[in-house]
């Protein structure tokens, strides 16, 4: 292999960057999970394209760099907005086949995955593997900077974020910053009103999918996680890991400025913006603005009369 010692841009043919894969050849499913090993890596063409310890591709737009060529190619999807796979049942469309996949369990409702410590079901072996954790404490993600750990990538990946330092994520309606892509987007719907997640059931709406998923189990009463201390069950995970708290009397939530540390996320929040000053929720239809986001909520009712409202 050329180069093999550096970094070496690929030059991402022009059909690609066109929303098109035509002409591109790859021995590997381009939806790929990152962190998942070729079945194939002992055959020659493996090899060839890839050497597990080298981060070899290199998109040109971005710096994102992979030892995987056909991961390279799945990247490209982000700056060129392609999506390949499409529901034959409505009109999503999808960058990555397993996303196709854990949409099209929406339309068949089919959950074939099924936990043997307290019937928990979901459509996505990924998904029965995270609530696992939960009965075994695992916590497979682990910090090289401190001894911090944790159950799921995305967590681990915004702790990694307090490492680095910054907020790269910035609203540009009233300049909050945050740590990840998904947090920005989660904030902008505090200015549009969006509320993209409805509920097939009745007419209510939701801006974050975690709200939609505690009124869906007011319709289907399921509470499939459980507290093996107390017996208490709830419907949302993160409800058991806050209820567990109270247990436990951990407190993982710290202030890097101060002492205070917090049971909840949202309850550091508000204490930070007290360093800081800081008021990121704001009103899209007065000016109001506020630290803490359950009073926005609250504020908005003032507008729409909607009891149910929650941003």
């Amino acid at each position: 292999m050329a180069n093999a010692g550096k970094w070496s841009p690929i030059s991402v043919p022009k059909e690609l960057r066109n929303g098109s894969s035509d002409g591109v050849s790859s021995d590997r499913d381009p939806d790929m999970i990152e962190d998942q090993v070729p079945a194939s890596q002992n055959s020659l063409g493996s090899h060839l394209e890839a050497d597990a310890d080298k981060k070899s591709h290199v998109c040109e737009d971005c710096g994102y760099r992979t030892s995987w060529k056909s991961h390279l190619f799945r990247h490209i999807k982000t700056h060129t907005g392609e999506k390949p796979y499409k529901c034959d049942q409505c009109d999503y469309a999808a960058a990555q086949k397993f996303t196709l996949d854990i949409h099209l369990a929406k339309h068949t409702g089919d959950k074939p995955y099924m936990c043997g410590e307290c019937g928990y079901r979901a459509p996505q072996k990924s998904d029965l593997s995270k609530h696992m954790r939960t009965h075994t404490g695992e916590k497979p993600y682990k910090c090289d900077k401190c001894d911090y750990s944790a159950a799921q990538k995305s967590n681990l990946d915004i702790h990694l974020a307090k490492h680095k330092g910054g907020k790269p994520f910035m609203c540009g309606e009233c300049g909050y910053g945050t740590t990840t892509k998904a947090g920005l987007a989660k904030h902008m719907r505090t200015h549009t009103g969006e509320r993209p997640y409805k509920c097939d059931q009745c007419d209510y709406s939701a801006a974050q999918k975690y709200t939609l998923n505690r009124h869906l189990a007011k319709h289907t009463g399921d509470k499939p996680f459980m507290c093996g201390e107390c017996g208490y069950r709830t419907a949302q995970k993160c409800d058991l890991c806050k209820h567990m708290r109270s247990h436990t009397g951990e407190k993982p939530y710290k202030c890097d400025q101060c002492d205070y540390s917090a049971v909840q996320k949202y309850n550091l929040e508000i204490h930070i913006a007290k360093h800081t000053g800081e008021k990121p929720y704001m009103c899209g239809a007065c000016e109001y603005r506020t630290a803490d986001r359950r009073h926005l909520n609250r504020h908005m009712r003032t507008h729409t009369g909607d009891k149910n409202l929650q941003m």
